[in-house]
C-alpha cells in the first residue's frame, strides 16, 4: 500500500466521524501517515454527511477532500439511492455498504456490480449493541475488505478512544459488532 483514500457516507448522528477517527487512530498506531476529516453540510441530525481518510506509508502533501476514493463506506443504506456514492470511485475501487439484502440487489440500486461488498450492519448492531448504531460494524467490514489496517489495531484503538466514554459492557458490545461484520461482509 502506498496511499489509500476512503470516503464515508452517512447521516449526522450515525457515527461517521467517530468511525473515521477510529480508523485513523488505528493507522497511526501502525506507524502510517494519516489525514482524516469530516465534511458537514447542514450540520443537523439526519443530514447526509461525508468523512474522508487518507492513509499512507509515506508522508502526504495533499490536504483536500477525497475526490477519487479507493474505497467508499456507506453507513446508511438509504443513501445508496439518495446520493451517487460511486462518484469519482477509482476503476478498481470498492463499495462497502450497510445493506440488508444480497449483493445482486445492491448492484441494482447503485448501478455497479464490480467490487461491491454488503453487510447487514443494522442487524448486527441491533443484535449486538441493542440499537442501530452501525459505524463500528462498518469498521470491521472495511478492514476485512481493504486490509488498510489490522483488525487488532481497530480493536486497540476502540479500547483507547472509547474506553473512557462507554461502559465496559457497551464497549464490549461494539467490539463484538466489529468482529461480526468482519466475518459477515460478503
Amino acid at each position: 500500500m502506498s496511499t489509500i483514500e476512503i470516503r464515508w457516507h452517512g447521516r449526522g448522528g450515525q457515527g461517521v466521524v467517530t468511525g473515521n477517527e477510529i480508523l485513523a487512530g488505528a493507522a497511526l498506531k501502525e506507524g502510517k501517515y494519516i489525514k482524516a476529516f469530516p465534511e458537514f453540510g447542514a450540520e443537523r441530525m439526519g443530514a447526509p454527511i461525508r468523512a474522508f481518510a487518507r492513509i499512507s506509508d509515506e508522508p502526504m502533501t495533499v490536504h483536500s477532500q477525497v475526490y477519487y476514493p479507493d474505497a467508499v463506506v456507506v453507513i446508511d443504506p438509504t443513501l445508496l439511492k439518495a446520493v451517487k456514492v460511486t462518484d469519482g470511485l477509482k476503476e478498481n475501487g470498492v463499495v462497502i455498504a450497510n445493506f440488508p439484502d444480497d449483493k445482486s440487489k445492491m448492484a441494482q440500486v447503485i448501478g455497479r456490480d464490480k467490487n461491491i461488498y454488503a453487510v447487514n450492519a443494522t442487524k448486527i448492531a441491533v443484535e449486538e449493541i441493542g440499537k442501530p448504531m452501525t459505524n463500528t460494524a462498518m469498521l470491521g467490514a472495511l478492514v476485512k475488505v481493504t486490509k488498510v489496517v489490522r483488525l487488532d489495531s481497530i480493536i486497540d484503538e476502540m479500547n483507547a478512544k472509547m474506553g473512557g466514554k462507554l461502559s465496559k459492557d457497551v464497549l464490549a458490545k461494539n467490539l463484538n459488532a466489529v468482529k461480526r461484520a468482519y466475518e459477515e461482509v460478503q
